[in-house]
């Protein structure tokens, strides 16, 4: 086995947080990429060999930790290594550490394709990209594992009229603009993980008549996520978000998230995630209340998932 080798190195800006006052989910998923990038770079695969292929490495399903909230201000840098190599792409693992303490502040374990950047159509991996990874190859470490999620083989992709024939909420709608798309038109990974962050607060709304800017000292905050991707959406494209309950458990919550496309009825993105409540004084979970257990029992839709 190998060492991870480290593919990026940043801080938490303030304009990344939140109303949590941590940094957004979105933005650790965009320092993935750029890790990715990086890690591409250590494959052989650096910008100017993908723009020679026109391909490059893409993210087909994504698992997320979140291990220690990321404060404004925070520097950290993220590692990376190479889990499993196939024949059109890779699994790999990155961890976000904190540059001070040590400790990881998040994981990723993605599964990576090599795609045509036009048509994203996965192609080969090229031989020396393979044979780079096996040089990269490193253990999962306990605390990249999944813990709160079960990961399984995704659902067929479903349809929006099924989601709401099964009554999953309305949680965002809107146009994808041009600084959310690549350089070729196509949405970016932080995105769709953006459009579901936009629509936590309308979830909450409408699930609980909560209303986040109204409870300055209570709020939520995300264990761990699994996203898969699709379908590559591109500029312009009217998008919609369908959310609902899983399941409820003695401490956390697991939420469904069905992202898709309002022309055509089919699914962008389907994801789901294991949130608690947060005291945001002492920054710690706080135990679900007996009455809003009730709530949240009563809003589990059976059959949900990925």
């Amino acid at each position: 086995m190998s060492e991870m080798i480290e593919v990026a190195r940043s801080s938490v800006q303030t304009w990344e947080c939140d109303q949590m006052g941590h940094m957004n989910v979105q933005f650790y998923v965009e320092k993935a990429g750029a890790g990715l990038a990086a890690l591409s770079l250590a494959l052989g695969l650096g910008p100017r060999v993908s723009r020679g292929e026109g391909a490059r490495l893409f993210v087909r399903d994504h698992h997320v930790r979140f291990l220690r909230e990321q404060r404004p201000g925070a520097p950290f840098f993220i590692r990376a290594g190479v889990l499993e190599v196939r024949d059109f792409g890779l699994r790999v693992y990155e961890e976000m550490v904190n540059t001070v303490s040590g400790e990881p502040a998040a994981s990723f374990i993605a599964e990576v394709e090599w795609l045509d950047e036009e048509t994203r159509e996965m192609k080969p991996l090229p031989a020396k990209a393979k044979a780079a990874a096996k040089e990269l190859v490193v253990e999962l470490p306990v605390h990249g594992s999944p813990r709160g999620l079960e990961i399984y083989e995704p659902r067929p992709a479903p349809k929006l009229k099924e989601a709401d024939a099964m009554g999953m909420v309305r949680t965002w709608q809107g146009e994808i603009e041009t600084p959310q798309c690549d350089g070729q038109g196509f949405l970016t990974i932080r995105h769709f993980m953006g459009i579901v962050s936009d629509g936590i607060p309308n979830l909450l709304a409408q699930t609980s008549g909560a209303d986040r800017s109204r409870t300055p000292t209570v709020g939520g905050a995300a264990l761990e996520y699994r996203f898969v991707y699709r379908r590559h959406p591109r500029v312009g494209d009217v998008l919609t978000l369908r959310s609902g309950l899983k399941q409820v458990g003695p401490k956390t919550y697991t939420w469904c998230h069905w992202l898709f496309d309002l022309e055509t009825g089919e699914a962008i993105a389907t994801a789901e995630a294991v949130a608690i409540a947060l005291d945001l004084t002492t920054r710690k979970a706080i135990p679900i209340p007996e009455e809003m257990r009730a709530n949240l029992e009563s809003l589990v839709i059976e059959g949900l998932g990925v």
